[in-house]
């Protein structure tokens, strides 16, 4: 369906945009077949690589066909502003239409402009993100846990375009920060393990007093969540499959539980997301941090006594505006805090990007660092 509606759009865009265009009818054909190039991109990829999330090609390559369909995208959205100003103007004028030669400049302004917002957009989606301070109260927490430092990485998505430099500034930044405890929250990877293990290799140096933790995303399973569970524990990380993690002394204690993503089951791995599972011995009461690589089940799990989830997976919808769509596909969340029956949703824009869409604009990329507080009785 994602592809047919690729198709769609593009030949919208051909009728509104390239079609119209004072050009000949080989330059205005030569146009089209690229914008069909570009808009196939992830279909090529499928063809060539099997899949759309890790094309195995020079970074510059993805660099320069990722602004391109990001490019393809902006022109859609700016393709359907224009067409809604022209509507309005020739409602205002009650009938009269826009003369041919402002057309056409509107047209050149829907090319140009998206392709600049495209290299902006880029631009910002590769950056280091900076750091987020967020302060959070959680009941029960022990004083003794107090102002305690916890950092949150979600979907990085090494990759050609996040790769081993990258991964390793985040790191950096992160290592800065000198947390107490780092928690991963899914999709670190695209790829199989032997295209990623350099990209990935950097993460192994991530210090916290008490380690690393981190949870499955999709795009584990898309790569095969054995291999890279493994991989993640040769680099250090303790990785949570429906089970919880005890930080800090019996009886003053967090316990940082993580449940699996929900398209486990499609692979044929009898490790669908199971919070009772991943609870099972925490005292009742106790103070918990739960990580779940996508904004779901938030009530259930508040009732289940949880104080505090992170997720990702919504990239908080990347582009201003967009995460208005986002938004209604993640039940309502897409970015930042939310109370949820008491307990803290926190669903971060994510460190870094899938390199089939990379555009942030109005929507920076996060290392999230939280401050936990015991919350007054």
């Amino acid at each position: 369906m994602f592809h047919i509606n690729l198709l769609i759009v593009y030949l919208y865009v051909v009728l509104r945009v390239v079609l119209p265009l004072p050009w000949s009818v080989r330059k205005r054909a030569a146009l089209a077949i690229v914008l069909l190039v570009i808009s196939k991109y992830h279909l090529l990829q499928i063809w060539t690589f099997g899949t759309m999330y890790s094309p195995e090609m020079p970074r510059p390559l993805v660099l320069g066909m990722g602004w391109l369909f990001v490019a393809f995208f902006l022109m859609i959205i700016l393709t359907a502003l224009f067409d809604v100003g022209l509507l309005a103007v020739w409602a205002v004028r009650k009938g009269r239409v826009v003369a041919r030669t402002s057309r056409t400049r509107g047209r050149y302004a829907v090319m140009i402009g998206a392709l600049l917002l495209s290299a902006i957009g880029v631009q910002q989606a590769l950056q280091v993100p900076d750091v987020r301070r967020v302060e959070v109260a959680i009941r029960n927490l022990p004083p003794e846990l107090d102002g305690f430092r916890m950092v949150q990485l979600t979907d990085l998505h090494l990759q050609r375009l996040m790769n081993a430099e990258w991964a390793a500034q985040v790191v950096a930044r992160t290592n800065a920060l000198s947390p107490d405890l780092v928690v991963i929250t899914g999709d670190l990877i695209d790829g199989k393990v032997d295209a990623r293990r350099a990209d990935i290799q950097p993460l192994s140096d991530l210090k916290a007093r008490h380690g690393v933790i981190t949870s499955l995303g999709n795009h584990e399973y898309y790569f095969g969540a054995p291999e890279w569970t493994a991989e993640f524990q040769r680099l250090g990380m303790r990785v949570l499959v429906n089970e919880h993690a005890v930080i800090g002394e019996p009886g003053k204690a967090l316990y940082v539980a993580a449940v699996t993503d929900m398209v486990a089951t499609r692979f044929g791995l009898d490790n669908a997301p199971d919070l009772s599972r991943a609870m099972s011995g925490v005292p009742a009461g106790a103070p918990v941090v739960l990580l779940s690589h996508r904004p779901v089940d938030m009530l259930r799990n508040a009732a289940a006594g949880v104080g505090l989830q992170l997720s990702g997976h919504t990239h908080g919808g990347m582009i201003r505006g967009f995460d208005l769509i986002v938004k209604q596909a993640n039940g309502g969340v897409v970015s930042g805090r939310y109370d949820m029956g008491g307990m803290t949703l926190y669903v971060s824009n994510g460190t870094g990007l899938w390199n089939g869409f990379p555009v942030r604009l109005g929507v920076p990329s996060e290392i999230t660092e939280f401050v936990l507080r015991t919350a007054p009785r």
